[in-house]
């Protein structure tokens, strides 16, 4: 008897020593929802940067541009890097460098200061996202993971929705400079929330430098590639060569990958057909999901005529369901639902509803777009909920760092993709209808003027129906892909 309750002491007490602490899932879900709505909420904020520091055009876009380009590239450096120098340590140095960059932008003087300093932000925020997910991953196990990731997912649902919102009251009531200072401060209060977190890391050996280089390295230059090509052109010498060189940087990484032993990047991780599968349903889920967000509101303010206010509220029928359904999704996998079932639906769901969305016109807006928004929003939370806690479960503890920071590189460039290449359909298909470039500009852009308003309203429709035409498209082939890879094999670690 005695040696039984000794046995249950020592047991407790393992328990408490590693069970995460109070303050940990807090400071986690504080630090994405920041990052989340710094993402979505700063280009509100350009206009009035451009009249302080007399910006405008590329120089004043790479303020967004500049820090989406940092968070993709640095997010898979940023989770293996945690793996190696420990979860917490990286959680806490990637929230003072994204302090550190806001605050710099609060109070920079030119244009140029700025961009560096969001770039640093970007690459601060990648750090918080890789390795806030690797600290979950390590802390939570079986349900409570679940749990954790869902509310993780909801958290970056509620930061994209209302980062333009908050960013805007904030700039109203502080200036930009404030908005900035009031993102530093509270970056600060999540790092000094993250020291309560317990420290871990894996044993996989020295950082692969080669390889951390030559992968920011590839997806900088074709980001920057796919971000310059809209205003320069695709066929712009600076575009061809630097995807090119991006191309090139990409192949050369793999080969190291394939020769490391201590790969920033494990071939067997890619390899892995579950996890794979998980990590191409949440690209799938942006795919289908930003698109709309970006350029819906545009064209029910320019071509039907709703306010900003009535735009923003028909938006809720493709944001609302972000911030409820992933705790929905994960409540119904704890409960014995297949995760790979519900994933399978909610691909469904995000494909028919962009295919749906060919039916916009410029009549009964709201109501012909009403079902497939709800659609594609419920697709959107339901992956929130579970993608990265069934990805997670596959992935061996040493590893957790380096799968976070893949699953956010998907996202991160998924948004700079998507917007790119869905502001550029509209733009080519536009030019091509009107045989005016300038003209589509204007239009692309909402600006439809009394002279051109019917043939604008045309043209933008028959160009939006085309965009969601090969939106859709992509959907369906990466969910057959998908399903192909998840469905009918049974995952270890507790996936389902």
């Amino acid at each position: 008897m005695e040696t039984t309750t000794a046995d249950a002491a020592t047991k407790a007490a393992t328990a408490t020593a590693t069970r995460p602490s109070a303050l940990t899932l807090p400071a986690v879900l504080a630090g994405v929802a920041l990052v989340a709505m710094s993402i979505s909420g700063t280009a509100v904020a350009l206009p009035g940067i451009g009249r302080e520091l007399e910006a405008a055009g590329s120089p004043l876009n790479w303020v967004v541009a500049g820090y989406n380009l940092a968070f993709a590239a640095m997010t898979l450096v940023a989770g293996s890097t945690a793996d190696r120098v420990g979860r917490r340590r990286t959680f806490i140095a990637s929230a003072l460098v994204f302090s550190g960059g806001f605050l710099v932008t609060a109070v920079s003087p030119s244009i140029l200061l700025t961009d560096i300093a969001r770039v640093v932000s970007g690459a601060g925020g990648a750090g918080i996202m890789a390795a806030g997910g690797a600290i979950l991953a390590a802390g939570y196990e079986g349900a409570a993971r679940n749990r954790a990731f869902a509310l993780m997912g909801t958290m970056a649902g509620i930061g994209i929705a209302v980062g333009p919102s908050l960013s805007g009251v904030l700039i109203s009531t502080t200036g930009w400079r404030g908005s900035f200072a009031v993102f530093t401060v509270v970056g600060l209060l999540v790092a000094l929330g993250a020291t309560r977190a317990h420290e871990s890391r894996s044993a996989r050996g020295r950082t692969d430098w080669a390889g951390s280089v030559l992968f920011v390295a590839a997806l900088s230059l074709g980001m920057f590639a796919l971000l310059e090509a809209p205003a320069l052109g695709w066929a712009h010498p600076a575009v061809l060569a630097t995807a090119f060189g991006g191309l090139v940087a990409l192949v050369v990484f793999g080969a190291v990958q394939r020769r490391s032993s201590s790969p920033v990047l494990d071939p067997a991780l890619v390899a892995n057909r579950a996890f794979l599968g998980w990590s191409l349903a949440t690209l799938t889920t942006s795919v289908g999901f930003l698109g709309v967000l970006v350029f819906l509101p545009t064209y029910l303010q320019s071509a039907t005529g709703l306010s900003p206010a009535a735009a923003g509220v028909a938006m809720l029928l493709l944001t609302a369901p972000v911030l409820t359904m992933p705790l929905a999704a994960v409540a119904l996998v704890n409960r014995g639902v297949p995760a790979r079932l519900l994933i399978v639906l909610a691909l469904g769901l995000v494909t028919a509803g962009n295919f749906w969305l060919m039916a916009l016109g410029p009549e009964d807006t709201v109501l012909i777009t009403a079902a497939p928004l709800l659609m594609i929003g419920v697709g959107m939370g339901t992956s929130f909920g579970i993608t990265d806690g069934q990805a997670m479960a596959l992935v061996h503890t040493d590893a957790v760092g380096m799968a976070a920071g893949f699953l956010n590189t998907l996202r991160g460039a998924a948004e700079a993709l998507v917007i790119a290449a869905f502001g550029a359909a509209l733009l080519g298909l536009l030019t091509h209808r009107l045989g005016d470039g300038e003209q589509a500009a204007e239009i692309s852009s909402g600006k439809l003027t009394a002279g051109h308003s019917g043939v604008g309203v045309e043209a933008f429709t028959w160009a939006w129906r085309l965009t969601q035409l090969g939106v859709g498209a992509v959907c369906l082939v990466l969910s057959v892909a998908v399903a192909a890879l998840i469905l009918g094999r049974r995952s270890r670690s507790g996936a389902r």
